[in-house]
């Protein structure tokens, strides 16, 4: 935070993900109460249509990115969404919205935040130099996770206090701050790493990926995460108005409550300087125990308790690999690489979403939630196997003296750790 630029940019960023997650809340409850009866598979459309943009423009987004000034580029994106949002609550405002208005709407959105994502995630290494790219990566969701503890139970008080229309008011008037910011940088501050030039940019960005398994892997992990774990816009409003039979109110409040523990893990993020695979890991293991027991809670308060665990692992898992991924590329590629990562991650979202509500709907909302915890189960056990194979390494257990565990790995360097190191 000491450096100016990214302090004006954080800054501008907060505000504006405050006003993100009221418009999430304000959108989803207008799809859920106003103009369907909790149809969950009209919300999965809405936000696979908010998504697929950037599965299927990741390329040309990278591109673009990589090849013009990021900063120009995030104020034509920025613009555009805060267009489109006051558009959204305009037609609602004046009563005449209907759900292809959201869906129309949602698609433009997503066109975009195609745009958006790459370049506002490879600015930060011009904002910041190398050394500083992890902390500022986790002061990022630390940014976004402060406004998802503020923003949805605020959108929540504010539906039942002056209605959804004017709720998204709110998030038209926050992408301003964004604009302002970007507009008060001191551009003679900014690292310009070299700009792509020519064609070939695309092909030579997937054939980056495709040689690095180590950032296939990393993908990997996030796109399972993505996909089948965090559609929480729709497992959190199912549970809260089916299962437990809560309000505007009570719903925004899980955004909250959840932000609490993504929050936490988002600092921690951001004070470490080198991010670790096993650390990834270790969190994905987490989010898979603590999302199963909040599908499995008895209660709403046991519910919202369990939020707290399943957003403290999974935005551990994310701003690690994230870190991991940036600090990995070559400057010139890492628009076009982080694109990719991007379209992994949130491009999954129109993969799982559909298929999530519709589970919702034949199955009942808890499945909504266990169809994740099952998915990054299998997600863990799969990398683990990879990463032993690929490293040569093996375990080997032995009782006869008492339980110790060997690790075998290559040119048979064997590791033994007693039953306390294995504690």
């Amino acid at each position: 935070m000491s450096i100016h630029n990214y302090r004006i940019y954080f800054t501008g960023a907060l505000v504006s993900n405050i006003g993100t997650w009221m418009g999430r809340v304000s959108q989803d409850w207008l799809v859920l109460t106003e103009l369907t009866d909790h149809d969950s598979t009209a919300l999965g459309i809405v936000t696979a249509l908010q998504f697929a943009p950037v599965v299927l423009l990741a390329p040309w987004a990278g591109a673009l990115a990589d090849r013009f000034r990021k900063r120009r580029i995030l104020f034509g994106t920025q613009t555009a969404l805060a267009v489109t949002s006051a558009i959204l609550a305009a037609v609602t405002l004046a009563g005449v919205v209907q759900l292809w208005h959201v869906y129309l709407l949602a698609l433009l959105q997503g066109i975009a935040t195609a745009a958006d994502n790459p370049t506002r995630q490879a600015f930060v290494s011009e904002m910041v130099p190398q050394d500083r790219i992890s902390n500022a990566v986790g002061l990022n969701s630390a940014s976004f996770n402060a406004a998802r503890l503020i923003g949805p139970g605020f959108a929540g008080l504010l539906i039942a206090w002056i209605g959804t229309g004017w709720t998204l008011v709110f998030n038209t008037v926050s992408f301003v701050s964004v604009l302002v910011a970007l507009k008060v940088m001191r551009g003679s501050e900014l690292q310009k790493p070299p700009l792509s030039k020519g064609h070939g940019g695309i092909r030579a960005g997937l054939a980056y990926v495709r040689h690095r398994p180590d950032i296939m892997l990393i993908m990997a992990i996030v796109f399972m995460l993505g996909t089948f774990g965090m559609n929480f816009q729709i497992t959190t409003a199912l549970m809260a108005t089916t299962v437990f039979g809560k309000g505007a109110g009570e719903f925004g409040l899980l955004g909250s409550i959840m932000a609490v523990g993504s929050l936490s893990a988002a600092l921690m993020s951001a004070g470490r300087s080198r991010p670790r695979l096993r650390t990834l890991l270790l969190a994905l293991t987490g989010f898979t125990v603590a999302s199963a027991a909040a599908a499995l809670a008895p209660s709403y308060p046991l519910f919202a308790l369990f939020l707290v665990p399943v957003g403290l692992t999974a935005l551990t898992v994310l701003p690690t690999a994230n870190s991991m991924v940036q600090l990995s590329v070559a400057p010139e590629m890492r628009g076009r690489v982080m694109a990719l990562y991007m379209a992994i991650f949130m491009g999954g979202t129109p993969l799982g979403a559909p298929l999530i509500g519709w589970v919702g709907s034949e199955y009942g909302a808890r499945w909504t939630i266990l169809v994740g915890s099952i998915a990054t189960g299998l997600t863990v056990v799969g990398a683990t196997i990879y990463l032993m194979r690929r490293d040569d390494i093996r375990f080997r257990y032995e009782w006869d003296r008492g339980p110790h565990l060997n690790v075998l790995r290559p040119r048979d360097r064997v590791q033994a750790l007693t039953p306390e190191q294995v504690r």
